[in-house]
């Protein structure tokens, strides 16, 4: 049975494998067969195929290679870097004029246009972009198109009574059956070579990453004092000051009325246990006790105990971390658990630990209705930026109707 699932895993690979890489391909064979119809009666026919097959290529391009470190980070965890240009915020300046980081322009709107625009077409990663789509054809894509050709040629075969069909229907069995749990894993040293961002665009990017995490880190600094400051006056403090004077009219009225100073008493001491538990609570949203005592493992399993969902939870190896990268993967899964408890309405979820000898890799998946996106300035996008701090990634797959798949990376080379 485990031959036979690895066997059905790798096909279905194989076959996901070869319409990314022949996504291209395939409308350039659109094209030349359009070309052909056409042709017979317009003898301009020419021009919309070379058309389709440039607009098709430049516009298939990035999704093409998205897709592909999609499922080279799901299947293999190897996170290859995008290395695209990240939008920066549009800035309205004291002249009325707003700045998008390349030019300034009268309006929000035009500032937004110009910038996506310059950043679609003038991104420096758009021309390693097309040197994949024109590589992966003719190595991993043919590779991985040998399954479903296989498949293909042994069907033909078996449906003709002809001897020489029949031998390349079995040829093509035989190919199918060899193949297909191994044809999708060129797909990985493909995208690794060809896909991961030059020198020159991961120092860029590096620069422009530490800009914004130190942004980033001042901002979050001055929000989590605030409100620290704010749940100790408006919480623990309050029911201090109201504890001190319930203390003082109990001992005024110690003698005359004591009955009303014995009341005032009990109140006091109730006010004593609410103020000790929200102290306790404070610091547990600063810094969990049992993250400090027992470490992450233990940590992300009495946050599975107290989830409403059921969690299973699964570690591999030591895990002997940083405080800091301990506190910052313990938080960032208690804000997946949250999302996909609230938003994505889910009932399981699991969380693989593994740690291997370059990075410590978290995997939380559930089984809720999906949708769920990085968007920027949203709550996944401040876990990402956080988990960048420590060089780390996130990649979140979750497809509509699910499962939300969210891996978490972080270097651990220097632990």
């Amino acid at each position: 049975m485990r031959l036979l699932g690895a066997w059905v895993s790798g096909f279905g690979r194989s076959c996901a494998v070869a319409a990314v890489c022949l996504a291209v391909p395939g409308v350039w064979a659109a094209a030349v067969a359009w070309g052909i119809w056409w042709g017979a009666t317009n003898p301009w026919s020419w021009s919309a195929p070379v058309l389709l097959v440039v607009a098709g290529t430049i516009g298939l391009a990035r999704p093409v290679c998205q897709a592909a470190r999609r499922l080279v980070a799901r299947w293999s965890g190897t996170t290859i870097p995008g290395g695209y240009r990240r939008a920066v915020p549009v800035t309205r300046l004291s002249t009325g004029y707003w700045w998008n980081g390349f030019s300034y322009e009268r309006t929000r709107r035009d500032a937004l246009m110009d910038q996506r625009w310059r950043l679609r077409w003038r991104d420096p990663a758009n021309l390693r972009d097309l040197r994949f789509v024109a590589v992966a054809p003719l190595t991993a894509g043919l590779v991985a198109a040998l399954p479903p050709g296989g498949l293909a040629v042994a069907v033909l075969g078996s449906a003709s009574a002809q001897t020489s069909v029949r031998v390349a229907g079995a040829v093509g069995a035989l190919v199918l059956l060899a193949a297909a749990p191994w044809a999708w894993r060129l797909l990985e040293p493909v995208a690794v070579r060809f896909l991961r961002p030059s020198p020159a665009m991961a120092l860029a990017d590096r620069v422009e990453e530490l800009t914004v995490q130190r942004a980033d880190v001042t901002v979050a600094q001055a929000a989590e004092i605030r409100r620290i400051e704010r749940d100790l006056h408006d919480g623990a403090q309050a029911r201090l000051v109201a504890l001190g004077l319930s203390l003082a009219t109990a001992q005024r009225l110690m003698d005359r009325d004591p009955e009303a100073a014995r009341a005032l008493m009990r109140e006091a001491q109730a006010g004593a246990t609410a103020s000790l538990a929200e102290l306790r609570e404070l610091i547990r949203g600063i810094s969990p006790p049992v993250l400090s005592e027992r470490g992450l493992l233990d940590a992300v399993r009495a946050l599975a105990l107290d989830s409403p969902l059921e969690v299973s939870v699964r570690a591999e190896g030591a895990l002997e971390l940083d405080a800091p990268i301990e506190s910052a993967l313990y938080f960032a899964v208690a804000e997946l658990l949250t999302n996909a408890a609230k938003h994505a309405r889910a009932t399981h979820a699991r969380i693989t630990i593994r740690r291997d000898a370059t990075a410590l890799r978290v995997e939380v998946e559930d089984d809720g209705r999906g949708g769920a996106a990085v968007r920027s300035g949203g709550g996944l996008d401040g876990l990402r930026r956080r988990l960048a701090v420590f060089d780390g990634t996130m990649e979140v797959t979750s497809p509509p109707g699910g499962p939300t798949v969210a891996i978490m990376m972080v270097p651990c080379e220097s632990w």
